[in-house]
């Protein structure tokens, strides 16, 4: 499935990230499995988009949803990119079992990518929504259940490129998530990603600097994808983001840029959220936790139990738990200004959708 992205002159919707289950809009959302496992969605990225499935990987303590309690929070474990379920991500084991949590995979758009496939990849945009959709899929059905479970507790982790979305996770859904820990993800979508040029990151995003192009990268998809966009970044903080942000990054990554990591853990403070950033230096390698200062650093789950166990865990005095009602159950709408339109982010109806909308031009 081909997706791209052009601008015309009237207000125009260019992604509209909307889902539906099995069956015709409106259905009843599939039942939560009684032991860990799958679900099936059916979702759709745009108005006249085809169906797909987006596959969601439960876990829970012990395997039971009746282990799911009044105390129980949700986190979402995201592979990185390339990879498929829990690929370089936490172990949602340790996660569920150790920080009494129901623990969400999510088979997002464009998981297993290859460098050979012909489309750009969406480093964040589509696949956000997918995780949001996740995410709500979960929290209602607890909901419309009645089934106990702590709304307050809402948390997402994920590695490399599982750290992006978690990043754009908490930018889209900005009074939702109480913490994520970012495990040596690109916090954005820096020309030498996006077009491959040389002197930066290897990664290669397969974009187009052509207006012509399918894969035409505008300045809107662009900046809508960093994470550290001053305006943003100061419309979360006036929307009261309070999630505790934690980066774990290698000084050293030569695959995702510690130089970037660092300009966005700058103008986060300067807007006044809450960053935890831990840069690791050669000095820190201790040969087992912390491996190296480069892109892996060490194994995940540990490093995310190091920096960041004590804001997950129910034991903890620095547990983070939300004050207020989260982006869902506020049912209103985020809106991303860009230089030629508007992202929004809107929760206000079944599911979260996601449109971008083109200025018009020439006062038409």
């Amino acid at each position: 499935m081909h997706h791209s992205i052009r601008t015309v002159t009237a207000a125009l919707v260019v992604w509209l990230g909307t889902f539906c289950f099995a069956g015709e809009a409106g259905s009843t959302r599939p039942q939560l499995p009684e032991i860990s496992g799958k679900v099936e969605l059916e979702v759709r990225d745009g108005a006249g988009s085809p169906a797909r499935k987006l596959a969601v990987h439960l876990v829970y303590s012990r395997n039971r949803l009746s282990t799911v309690t009044a105390k129980t929070g949700i986190m979402l474990s995201l592979h990185n990119w390339g990879g498929t379920i829990w690929d370089n991500t936490p172990n949602p084991n340790h996660l569920a079992e150790n920080y009494d949590l129901l623990v969400i995979g999510v088979s997002y758009y464009q998981s297993g990518d290859k460098d050979s496939d012909p489309e750009p990849y969406d480093f964040g945009y589509i696949q956000t929504m997918d995780v949001l959709r996740a995410l709500h899929y979960v929290y209602q059905s607890l909901k419309a259940s009645n089934h106990p479970f702590d709304s307050t507790r809402i948390y997402c982790t994920g590695g490399s490129g599982g750290g992006n979305v978690a990043l754009m996770a908490t930018k889209f859904a900005p009074n939702t998530f109480a913490a994520i820990v970012d495990l040596s993800g690109p916090p954005s979508l820096t020309h030498d990603i996006a077009f491959h040029l040389p002197g930066g990151s290897p990664l290669n995003a397969r974009w187009n600097r052509d207006p012509q192009s399918p894969s035409y990268l505008s300045p809107d998809m662009q900046e809508i994808r960093d994470t550290g966009n001053a305006a943003h970044l100061a419309l979360q903080a006036k929307a009261g983001n309070r999630c505790k942000m934690v980066m774990i990054h290698g000084e050293d990554d030569p695959v995702c840029l510690a130089s970037d990591k660092h300009r966005v853990v700058d103008v986060m403070r300067a807007a006044g959220l809450d960053v935890d950033p831990h840069f690791i230096t050669k000095a820190d390698i201790d040969g087992t936790l912390i491996k190296n200062s480069g892109h892996q650093i060490g194994e995940r789950t540990g490093l995310l139990i190091h920096f960041a166990g004590k804001y997950l865990s129910p034991q903890s005095d620095q547990m983070c738990g939300l004050t207020k009602p989260n982006d869902f159950d506020r049912r209103i709408s985020v809106a991303y200004p860009t230089s030629n339109g508007v992202h929004t982010i809107d929760y206000s109806e079944e599911v979260p959708t996601l449109v971008f909308r083109a200025a018009k031009q020439g006062g038409n």
